[in-house]
């Protein structure tokens, strides 16, 4: 059974790098910013682009560059929609799959923080879109927050930190 294509697929060749202008800029589509919103559970992406560059080194292909996006996501309290502009730099490694690569002889594997953003590829090619994809999920604002967002949270009876905080009970206890 075969993998479906990601939403926003770039495949870049190993042996077109050379051959390649550097910087490269992608954009993503009407329809691939609509089917990457509902994956990540956007409301909508408006723009999607990046600018970026390939270069093979020892251990694999290094690409940096910038993703930038406008989107909006869902308050994390009302759901209203909360925009957002994306402007991220980006420098992911892709390296040889485990199949592509000799068996290793020891148990250890250590990673160390220059290791931590690196994609795995096969055949002889890299998904520099589903890379740019995955970077744009990673660099937004994990719990958006409406302007309506404090009033709403009141209204239902959340409190705030500084109600629920240990110092707002010590406070309630001196007005005794």
């Amino acid at each position: 059974m075969s993998e479906a294509a990601p939403e926003f697929s770039r495949i870049v060749r190993l042996d077109a790098i050379g051959r390649a202008r550097w910087p490269a800029h992608i954009e993503a589509s009407e329809a691939e910013r609509t089917a990457l919103s509902r994956r990540f559970g956007f409301v909508d992406i408006t723009s999607l682009e990046a600018d970026y560059s390939l270069t093979p080194d020892r251990q694999g292909i290094l690409a940096t560059g910038e993703v930038r996006a406008s989107l909006s996501q869902p308050c994390v309290a009302t759901s209203e929609p909360v925009t957002e502009q994306v402007q991220e730099a980006f420098s992911i490694r892709f390296v040889p799959a485990e199949n592509d690569l000799p068996a290793r002889t020891d148990d250890e594997v250590e990673i160390d923080a220059s290791e931590l953003d690196v994609v795995p590829y096969t055949n002889g090619r890299i998904d520099i879109g589903e890379a740019v994809a995955e970077t744009l999920a990673l660099s937004v604002n994990p719990f958006p927050r409406s302007p309506n967002a404090d009033t709403f949270l009141q209204e239902a009876g959340v409190l705030s930190e500084d109600q629920a905080g240990p110092f707002a009970a010590l406070a309630a206890l001196k007005n005794k």
